[in-house]
C-alpha cells in the first residue's frame, strides 16, 4: 500500500519551533501496541541504531515491526531488509515515503504512519512492539503522543560536541537521548566527556545512552530502556 501524505506549507528550514502535540491530543490507549518512536538528524544512526535493536529484541523474546520513514524513496526500508536479512522475515519492515517534512508525518499529521502501524499490526498480530523511524530532521523534532508512547532522539559525536548545549526538545524530552559514533571522537575533535556532562545538564535526570551501533557498544543498555518503558505500561 503506498501512503501520500498532504502538502505541508511551508519549507523544512524554517526558524519556528513547532510546539509539541501536548496534553490535547489523543494519546495511545494501553492496549495498543507499544510504539518505539526514534527520530533525530540524518546520518545520526536511527537505522543502524534499529538494526542494532532488533536481534537484541528478538533474542529477549519480543516479535516486532519495524516501519521507517523516507520523505522520497524507501531506502531505509530497504537497507533494514538487507541488513536483517535471516533475522527478521522482511515482510515485517515497511517503508513509509512521506513526500514531505519528517515531522510532520510523526507529529503534526501522522496519519500516514498510524495507517501503517494499523495495517503491519494487522498483518502481523504477534507483534509487541513497533519500532519507527521518522526522517532526519532537525532538534525540533517531537513525536505525536497519538503516534509514539516512548521517544528515542539519536545524535552523534560527528556533529559535534557542541550538540547537547543546543538544546532543543529531541535533547531535552526524548524520553531517552542516545549519543551515537562515540568512537568517532579523535577524528573530529569532539569530546564524549563533554557531550555526557551537557547532556546531565540539559536533560534533567532524563536518561540518556552512549552508543556505537556498528559495535553493539550501548545498545543492550537502549534496549533495557524499551523493555523497561514495556513492562511499565498498564495492562489493556
Amino acid at each position: 500500500m503506498n501512503y501520500e501524505l498532504h502538502e505541508h506549507a511551508h519549507h523544512h528550514d524554517h526558524p519556528h519551533v513547532h510546539p509539541p502535540v501536548g496534553e490535547q491530543a489523543i494519546r495511545r490507549g494501553s492496549g495498543a501496541v507499544p510504539c518505539i518512536g526514534v527520530g533525530g538528524p540524518v546520518g545520526s544512526g536511527k537505522t543502524a541504531l534499529i538494526e542494532a535493536l532488533v536481534p537484541i529484541l528478538l533474542q529477549r523474546g519480543h516479535r516486532p515491526i519495524v516501519i521507517t520513514n523516507d520523505i522520497f524513496v524507501g531506502e531505509d526500508a530497504r537497507h533494514v531488509k538487507r541488513t536483517l536479512a535471516g533475522v527478521l522475515d522482511p515482510e515485517r519492515v515497511m517503508g513509509v515515503e512521506t513526500g514531505s517534512c519528517p515531522h510532520t508525518a510523526v507529529r503534526d499529521d501522522p496519519t500516514m504512519n498510524l495507517a501503517a502501524m494499523e495495517e503491519m499490526t494487522q498483518r502481523f498480530p504477534d507483534a509487541d512492539l513497533v519500532l519507527l523511524e521518522s526522517g532526519g530532521d532537525n532538534l525540533t523534532l517531537t513525536f505525536s503522543p497519538a503516534l509514539a508512547d516512548y521517544f528515542i532522539f539519536v545524535i552523534d559525536v560527528a556533529e559535534g560536541d557542541k550538540i547537547p548545549r543546543k538544546r532543543g526538545p529531541g535533547i531535552t524530552h526524548s524520553d531517552l537521548l542516545v549519543i551515537n559514533k562515540i568512537d568517532l571522537a579523535p577524528y573530529v575533535r569532539a569530546s564524549v566527556e563533554v557531550m555526557e556532562r551537557d547532556a546531565r545538564q540539559v536533560r534533567e535526570g532524563r536518561p540518556f545512552v552512549l552508543t556505537n551501533c556498528l559495535t553493539g557498544q550501548g545498545v543492550e543498555e537502549v534496549a533495557d530502556h524499551i523493555v523497561s518503558h514495556i513492562a511499565a505500561r498498564p495492562a489493556a
